[in-house]
């Protein structure tokens, strides 16, 4: 049998660049289906609980885009600090500060309040957000601290932080001992956008805040500061752009994002704040920012695909009796093979006739 061996192609493949996300989620589904398989469950009926079964109604599809509301805001926000080669993997205890934020301001509200109270929700989860990701970017900057280790153990802190929140301050008293927050009211809920369906006004935001990431990477000079930072540093060094500046500026605007995402998850669908406000949408966002190619009209797509496996997960635990953790095996798939497949758009396969030939290579 002839051995194989990578080689480095002259220039990336282009094609390829944007035909593997779709070959990653195509091997995914296939791969899903051999695991459908061996639990002996039907695999085309399983296949049809994830990906067709939460599109046949309005309702369906309305939950598809609610739950792609906050992989949006979060995916956006990471693709920005990717592109500037700033790792920040601590999306998810962003999102988690910023629900406390403005769930702290959420709670104030009253019947009589006005309606305008809502902006000030936002507002105070965006800043929350860019709080919790500020203590990452001072760690790095002024004691070079690894930002992929610091915002990663912050995670678990904002964890902590809401265990804390809807155990004591922020705790129901009418609540019968349980660590809930009290319901929100009107004026700081969430209006709805179509009637008889939990889709919010959210979900326009993160449409809005893709749209205007998409013109800053392709029109602003911030955007073009990130890429050159990314992909040459050294260039970027020589150009005599700031390296702080742009550190500050990806990890604030990203734990922005996040904090705005948290708020939506509160004041939206969930109402309160609770121990499990999020699913963990700030880790599947890492996914959603590479399957997107870290482009914001990408990430869009990505994120209603990531959405599909979060309801099909749903349905197929309820109908079809498979666990609760096929979702995170269908993230982790698409991740396989998603990178699998980006090697081949820096190297090809080529087979070589004898095993010297082969050592050479």
């Amino acid at each position: 049998m002839m051995p194989f061996v990578l080689v480095p192609r002259a220039e990336p493949s282009r094609l390829l660049t944007w035909l593997s996300p779709v070959i990653a989620l195509v091997l995914t589904v296939l791969c899903g289906m051999l695991l459908f398989a061996l639990l002996d469950k039907n695999p085309l009926a399983a296949i049809q609980m994830f990906f067709i079964e939460p599109l046949r109604s309005v309702r369906g599809v309305a939950e598809v885009l609610l739950k792609a509301t906050p992989l949006i805001l979060c995916a956006v926000g990471l693709a920005l600090c990717f592109r500037a080669n700033v790792w920040n993997i601590g999306a998810e205890g962003q999102l988690i500060v910023g629900a406390i934020a403005g769930g702290a301001v959420a709670l104030v509200a009253t019947r009589d309040t006005s309606g305008a109270i809502i902006l000030v929700v936002l507002l105070a989860a965006a800043m929350g957000g860019m709080a919790w990701a500020a203590i990452t970017a001072l760690l790095r900057d002024r004691f070079h601290a690894n930002e992929i280790l610091v915002s990663l153990m912050l995670v678990y802190i904002a964890q902590l932080l809401l265990s804390w929140a809807v155990h004591g301050p922020l705790k129901d008293p009418a609540g019968f001992g349980f660590p809930q927050s009290a319901l929100f009211e009107a004026p700081a809920r969430l209006p709805r956008l179509i009637e008889g369906t939990r889709l919010h006004v959210g979900f326009l935001l993160a449409l809005l805040a893709a749209c205007v990431a998409w013109l800053v990477l392709a029109r602003g000079l911030v955007g073009f500061q990130l890429k050159v930072a990314g992909l040459a540093p050294l260039a970027a060094r020589y150009a005599g752009f700031s390296q702080r500046r742009l550190l500050w500026f990806s990890l604030l605007l990203s734990g922005g994002l996040a904090g705005l995402a948290g708020a939506l998850e509160a004041a939206g669908p969930v109402g309160q704040l609770t121990p499990s406000i999020s699913p963990g949408y700030g880790f599947a966002a890492i996914i959603v920012a590479f399957v997107g190619r870290l482009h914001p009209v990408g990430i869009i797509g990505s994120a209603i695909v990531m959405a599909l496996f979060y309801i099909g997960g749903e349905l197929a635990q309820s109908r079809l009796g498979l666990p609760s953790a096929l979702t995170g095996v269908y993230q982790g798939l698409l991740l396989f093979f998603l990178l699998a497949c980006d090697t081949f758009i820096f190297y090809r396969l080529r087979r070589v006739g004898s095993a010297v030939s082969a050592r050479a290579a």
